[in-house]
């Protein structure tokens, strides 16, 4: 009887890497089921929730491999997981973890985020993560960050963490995937303008190609 690669496993081989890669891009595969349960077991426990980082760009369009699931929720949510679904279906990635999980099903890694917390190096400034509640849209029956909050977010991310220019780059594939021009800034908290309007000037400079 062949044996059924758990997520750890997976990423040992490359091979195994890409199929799930392709996989994953058309909506199937271990990190897609993981998802779909995990949406379905905190709409079951009542805890708000929205998915974030590779993930939430992924849903918005942006192909991008990940390996663990980012979620959103608030500190009581958080607290209501470790009540409900920790042991049903979910685990400590290590002993005492308090935001870092793994789903027992597949392995596939957990970490989450918690609402009114400040991306990139953590400090106080006038972006942080909002409250999952009122901060989502749906899509393919999952809650998702919205595009304006994701870009906010990453751009406060890369513009303040040590090792986050990932982040910024995100949001240059963003502008380019979805010709977001400069009149979208007037959406985005003023924080975070100004690094939009360079890094769209930046993508507008590059012809795109046919």
């Amino acid at each position: 009887m062949a044996h059924t690669l758990t997520w750890p496993e997976m990423l040992l081989s490359p091979d195994a890497v890409y199929e799930e890669g392709l996989r994953f891009f058309r909506g199937k595969g271990m990190m897609n089921t993981t998802l779909r349960r995990l949406a379905a077991d905190l709409e079951k426990a009542g805890i708000d929730y929205c998915v974030v980082g590779a993930v939430a760009l992924n849903r918005h369009g942006y192909r991008r491999f990940t390996e663990d699931i980012d979620i959103l929720l608030s500190p009581e949510g958080l607290q209501q997981f470790h009540e409900k679904c920790v042991g049903r279906g979910y685990r400590p990635a290590f002993p005492d973890a308090r935001r870092k999980f793994r789903a027992t099903s597949a392995n596939v890694p957990l970490e989450v985020l918690v609402s009114g917390e400040y991306p990139g190096d953590g400090k106080p400034k006038p972006v942080r993560f909002p409250d999952p509640q009122n901060a989502f849209v749906l899509i393919d029956g999952v809650k998702t960050l919205p595009l304006t909050t994701l870009i906010e977010l990453k751009l406060a991310s890369g513009m303040t963490g040590a090792g986050r220019l990932k982040d910024l780059a995100d949001v240059q594939e963003l502008i380019r995937l979805k010709s977001l021009d400069a009149d979208f800034a007037q959406q985005l908290a003023p924080y975070v303008r100004e690094k939009f309007g360079e890094l769209q000037r930046d993508v507008a400079r590059v012809p795109r190609e046919e």
